[in-house]
Formats: C-alpha cells, structure tokens, sequence
C-alpha cells in the first residue's frame, strides 16, 4: 500500500525546546491524548515517525481514487447524546465529522447469504426465517437480560475517567448515584462468555456473539470484556440504532482530532521517529529523536507505541526486569491481510456497504483466512471515486499469522508468491456478490502483516495486544516511572476506536486536576 503524502514537518529550528507533554504517534489514542491535554490549555506535541498521522485510522489515495485502511464499522457518531469514547472527546475538543448513516449489513456464512437490519427487530426477523421461534425468543430473552448491564455501562461516562482513584472526584455527585450500580459494574469486569451461556444454547446464536465478539476485539467471547460488549449492545440493538460512515473515512476523523489539537495550540510533527524516552531521577523528562533532536517535556510524555516497541525506547536500567518482562509478554493478536480495489460499475448500489464472510464455524472464529470483511465505502461517500467507480476495502481480521511472514522480506518472489495465494481469500467473498469483478478492476493492491509493520511499525504487523478478559482485569496504561504513560489498544478493554479513544483521553486526563477535568467536562456539556 502506498504512503500518504503529508506535509513536511516543521523543521528542528522551529520544533519546541521545552514543552508540558509529549505524545509518541498519532493514532486515534494519541491524536486523543494530545487534543484532549491542548483542550485544558497544555503546551503539547505529537510526534509521528511516518508522512501522516492516524496510525492504523488512515487511508491512502492513488490517482481519482481514496481508498481506506482503517476501521470499517462506525457508530456513535452521528447523534448526542452518544457512548462512545470518540464522539465524547470529538465534543469535549469542539469539533466534529460528517458522516453518512445506515442501518443494514451482509453476512455470508455457512448458514447462507443474509442481509441483516441494524436493531434488534431486524435481526429478530432474519432469526425467525434461519432458525425458527425458538431461537427468536431465546434470543428476545438474552437481550432482556443484558438490558441492566447495558444501562450501567452507559450510566458511567466513559470521559470522565481517569487513572488511578480519581473518577469519583470527577464525578462528583453523580458517583454516589453509581454505587447502585455497583454490582453490575463488577460484572462489566469480567468476560461476556460466562454471562452468554448462562442464556444461549442455540448453535447459531453462540456463532454470531462469538463473531460479534472477535469483531470488537480479537478474541472469542469467553476472553472479551462483558464491559465492550454491553456497550456494543446498548448502542447496536436499540429501536433508533444505526451504523455510520465518517464522509471522508478514517481521515476525516483524523482530521478532525488534528484541527482540535492545533486549534487549543498544540503541535503535530510528523517525520519525527523518537529514538529514546530521557529518563531521570525515575521520570519521563522528554524524548530523543533520530535526528539527534532532544524535546524536553516539563510534566511528562504519554506513549501510543505498541507495549512491545514503547520497551525498546527505554533505556536499560530505567525500570524493573519485572515489568519490562511483563510488558515483553503482552499477548498479541494475529494480523491482517488487505484488499484495495477500484472498480467499474454504477450497477452495485444494490450491495449493502459491508459484509463479512465465515467460512466454517467448525474451524473457530478465529482461525485462520476464516473470516474476512469487506466494505464499499463509496455506496455512502461518492466522493471516494469518479463517477461510474467504486471502491472496495477487504482485510481480515486478526487472525493471520504472523509466523508465515517473519522471515521474508517485502519485493522479493519469495513474498509476492504467498502475497498471491493468501491474498486469493478474498476471492470468497468477492466472488459471490460481485462474479464479475476482475472484468471490472482498474486498481488491485494487497497488503500483508509486513506492510502493516512496514507502515505502522506495529510489533509482528499485530492488530493489537490481546489482553484476555478472564485472566484479571486489563494492564491500564500506568508506568513504573513517573511522568510516562501509555495509550492505545490494549489499555482499556476491547480493541478499536472506543478503547483506543478512552486510552487517550484517561491518559491526558492524568496530566491535569480532577477538579479541572469535571469543570471542562461540564463546560462542554459531557458532564451535569
């Protein structure tokens, strides 16, 4: 996949000597972070090694066409009050995204080719036709019961967390009104299987939570947050319930986080790949780049590299053998495959914007080259291709394997042979709804866990460290040294956008007063 192009980053004559706090990258958990600390008035700079900021959130264009790299299903988005993470630090940073909405998906599964209604009464209705009224009230029943954990789940604004003890101070008021709502908060801290198979026995409804699941982090149902999930219900299955698209993709969103950290007068840089966190007296004191440039950071610096690759800028000696082990540890989720295609056509408004293909529920969710997801974002953004074109997005999901690749090199025929025949998975899902599609290609490009190290420089290309739910609660984004704090997947449950979102914001939130944080909170209305 080709890099974006970006403007050059301000030269090191004009880079900050000193500043309050220095954000490593710009993925959406750092893009938080930074906004979030500029947003209460703190002199802040993002450094980005690559052209362009966003991270795994971004897309690339070649000639007329915009093709997307990141996250696919959105929501929360495109109405307030809202759940999720980013819409909360989207409003709390005074800016915003349009975005298209719509309310149905493709599934092509062993069971057969469904288009399914976003909501709970859409799905009803497919469950009915697929597997009877049993099934139907069965599962009538597991949403009833998921009900009083949905609504505690939403009863805690996520933004008004912060590390350590201090919520309730945020709080205020509002967290005495949460103590009834303690033993249901217990729950959301454990895994969601327990809480399915007290419910579900239908074989078809385990598959579809353990997809859901997988979908939201990586991992089967019995390993997910209950915590991810109930806040994917509580939004998913409402009678209102939609599914949007940011006008732009994942940029857009990007863009949008980058205009609040420089409009509340913080910095991006990008080309600026730190080379070591400045540690002294057991304190982040700022950051060495590559270029030998040292920034100084006067309260200290949030990491939204990977746990792995935020090891190797420490130096030695700075913090216990036990936690860097711990750290070394951290369990990650397989990669990706990537398909970008343009094509001809203004014949395929008939296809919902997305699907996602199982091959086998035999093998497990989670196997590999068993499930893919593709997408057409310009069925809602017409602006992503010319006229009469379209363009397609296919990856799948965390579960290639990382052991296939490690020892090749990128360009060589080694790699573009198992490119080929790896790559041929997304024949499966193409072939079905599109038959003609290579007649109509006029771009194809592939990607691998390679490119998506090569670009992200993320350990392995992984889709993110796979904290499992059911051996304790998650790591949380705190350091042996003060001043030094982590963001990104793998601090709060889940993976994608609303755990990387909440990382960032708890991250700079720990840089500032509780006091502070609840009246900004209350300033923007977030918070009564």
């Amino acid at each position: 996949m080709p890099s974006p192009s970006a403007p050059a980053s301000p030269t090191a004559d004009h880079a900050p000597v000193e500043v309050d706090l220095i954000v490593i990258g710009s993925g959406l958990g750092g893009l938080c972070a930074g906004a979030v600390a500029a947003s209460h008035g703190l002199e802040v700079v993002v450094l980005e090694a690559h052209t362009t900021a966003g991270g795994a959130a971004h897309g690339f264009r070649q000639g007329d066409f915009h093709f997307e790299s990141g996250p696919s299903l959105w929501s929360g988005l495109s109405q307030w009050p809202s759940a999720n993470p980013l819409a909360q630090v989207l409003r709390l940073i005074g800016e915003s995204v349009p975005v298209a909405t719509y309310d149905d998906w493709g599934l092509l599964l062993p069971e057969g080719h469904l288009r399914v209604g976003v909501g709970l009464e859409p799905f009803l209705v497919v469950l009915r036709e697929l597997r009877g009224e049993e099934a139907a009230r069965e599962w009538q029943a597991f949403m009833d019961s998921l009900q009083p954990l949905c609504q505690a789940a939403r009863a805690l604004p996520l933004i008004a967390l912060r590390p350590g003890l201090g919520t309730a101070a945020v709080l205020g008021a509002r967290g005495m009104a949460l103590l009834g709502q303690a033993g249901r908060l217990a729950q959301l801290g454990g895994a969601f299987g327990p809480l399915v198979r007290q419910r579900l026995s239908d074989p078809f409804l385990l598959h579809w939570v353990e997809l859901l699941c997988f979908l939201i982090s990586g991992l089967g149902m019995e390993q997910t947050s209950a915590a991810a999930m109930a806040t994917l219900f509580g939004e998913w299955f409402l009678p209102e319930a939609r599914l949007d698209y940011p006008l732009g993709g994942s940029p857009a969103v990007v863009d949008a986080l980058v205009r609040g950290l420089e409009r509340h007068g913080g910095q991006l840089r990008t080309r600026a790949s730190v080379e070591r966190i400045l540690v002294g007296e057991r304190r982040a004191r700022g950051v060495r780049l590559a270029s030998g440039e040292t920034l100084r950071a006067r309260r200290g610096v949030i990491s939204n590299a990977s746990p792995w690759d935020t090891l190797g800028l420490l130096p030695e000696g700075t913090v216990s053998n036990r936690w860097r082990e711990r750290q070394r540890a951290t369990p990650a989720c397989a990669s990706f495959l990537h398909c970008h295609l343009a094509l001809r056509g203004d014949d395929l408004a008939h296809l919902p914007i997305h699907h996602v293909w199982v091959g086998d529920w035999q093998r497990g969710i989670g196997a590999e080259r068993n499930m893919a997801v593709l997408s057409m974002p310009s069925l809602l953004d017409p602006t992503l291709a010319p006229a009469g074109h379209h363009v397609v997005h296919g990856y799948t999901p965390a579960n290639e394997p990382w052991e296939l690749w490690k020892g090749l090199e990128r360009g060589t025929p080694a790699y573009r042979a198992l490119k080929a025949e790896r790559c041929a998975v997304f024949s499966k899902l193409l072939d079905p709804l599109i038959p003609d599609w290579r007649d109509r290609l006029v771009i194809e490009r592939y990607g691998t866990p390679l490119t998506h190290r090569h670009y992200l420089r993320v350990h392995q290309g992984s889709y993110g460290p796979a904290w499992p739910a059911d051996r304790g609660p998650f790591p949380g984004g705190q350091t042996p040294l003060e001043g030094l704090v982590l963001c990104g997947a793998g601090v709060f449950p889940g993976i994608g956008v609303p755990p990387v979102a909440i990382s960032g914001a708890m991250a700079a939130h720990g840089f500032v007063t509780a006091k502070q944080q609840r009246e900004r909170l209350q300033e923007r209305g977030l918070l009564e």
